[in-house]
């Protein structure tokens, strides 16, 4: 089966001409298409319901329920593209690392990357040690039909993160100290990392899926000068590896306003942007030939109908002259979300830009 969307020979997948898909590509489009990063996850109750007494890790490893988890949103809430359900530190349990992810704190290493000999640790993935994956998005590709599907993977910074920080961090000063410090042992962390998580993206996209996110999530922390320096090489090489598919390649990070630009030269085709940095200021920044993603703050949903419309009016105005725009959060659907605010997002964005 062909995933390749590029021109030269191959067929487009049925998922080509959606909304999605032409969005990405910068073409027009019959309205804006919708998702939401954390679509599938704590704020539907049905998520609750089917995760009950199973631990997070392990949900991402059974097949049928990914698949259910993942369909959930769509629907529920008609969006334009479903996100394969799973975890950033997916991969590097696959490969063996000895982590978990604790409720209410997050990826947790036992034993954090601090040296070299570290790194032996980090061995390559193959299709074999995810072979749960291929399974799922064969499974979810049957439902969805046209619906794109969306897999994705942590960038090298953020898994590099992690891993030496022990768990999530507020300050990233072990990270931090290694990336100044020993910065030949940093790059070859991030070189390993960027290989692991090609390698993880390459199994998604072979399945079925239509296009990949590469979710930056902390990269915010750093300086223009140092991501360029440190960091941007193994992106680059991520999103490189994959360029061969022709499927739409997501960059997305948090807090990320100064490094717009970068994340777009890294090699996306798609720039994802967080609440803040106003979407015709971020298409400045980024510069021309790449597609925007985002970027209504997920606290608004907590306030009235009538002021989520009128912020989301915001953010579509801010859009009005994009080459192409994926309506989304600027972050992830907060736990304690109402879903028919979700819902009735979606409807609106739908009717508000209907050509």
């Amino acid at each position: 089966m062909s995933v390749n969307d590029s021109p030269g020979g191959k067929q487009p997948t049925v998922t080509y001409d959606s909304a999605f898909m032409k969005a990405c590509r910068r073409e027009s489009v019959p309205h804006t298409p919708v998702w939401f990063m954390r679509q599938a996850g704590r704020s539907l109750p049905e998520y609750r319901k089917v995760r009950e007494g199973i631990p997070m890790l392990e949900s991402c490893m059974r097949p049928e329920l990914v698949t259910e988890i993942t369909l959930q949103p769509v629907r529920r809430h008609n969006v334009d593209a479903a996100i394969y359900f799973s975890d950033i530190v997916v991969p590097l349990k696959a490969i063996g690392l000895d982590l978990d992810i604790k409720p209410g704190v997050g990826p947790v290493v036992e034993q954090p990357i601090r040296t070299r000999a570290d790194l032996a640790r980090l061995r390559d993935l193959t299709p074999e040690d995810v072979s749960y994956v291929t399974e799922a998005i064969g499974l979810l590709t049957r439902e969805l039909g046209s619906t794109p599907l969306i897999g994705f993977a942590g960038a090298p910074f953020t898994l590099a993160s992690y891993l030496v920080e022990g768990g999530p961090s507020r300050t990233y000063e072990n990270a931090k100290a290694m990336m100044y410090g020993d910065p030949e042992l940093w790059a070859d962390l991030l070189d390993r990392l960027a290989d692991i998580t090609a390698a993880f993206l390459k199994v998604q996209i072979e399945a079925g899926a239509s296009a990949v996110q590469l979710f930056d999530s902390w990269v915010g922390a750093l300086a223009p000068a140092d991501y360029r320096r440190s960091v941007m090489p193994a992106s680059a090489k991520v999103f490189e590896a994959v360029a061969g598919y022709g499927v739409p390649r997501i960059h997305f990070g948090v807090g990320t306003g100064e490094l717009l630009n970068l994340m777009g030269e890294a090699g996306a085709d798609v720039v994802g942007v967080d609440w803040r940095v106003p979407l015709d200021e971020a298409a400045r920044r980024v510069g021309p030939g790449k597609a925007l993603q985002g970027n209504l703050d997920p606290t608004v949903l907590f306030a009235s109908t009538e002021a989520v419309e009128t912020k989301t009016r915001e953010v579509l105005d801010a859009a009005a002259g994009l080459e192409g725009h994926v309506f989304n959060l600027g972050h992830g659907v907060m736990p304690n979300t109402d879903p028919d605010a979700l819902t009735r997002l979606v409807e609106y964005v739908h009717t508000h830009t209907a050509r």
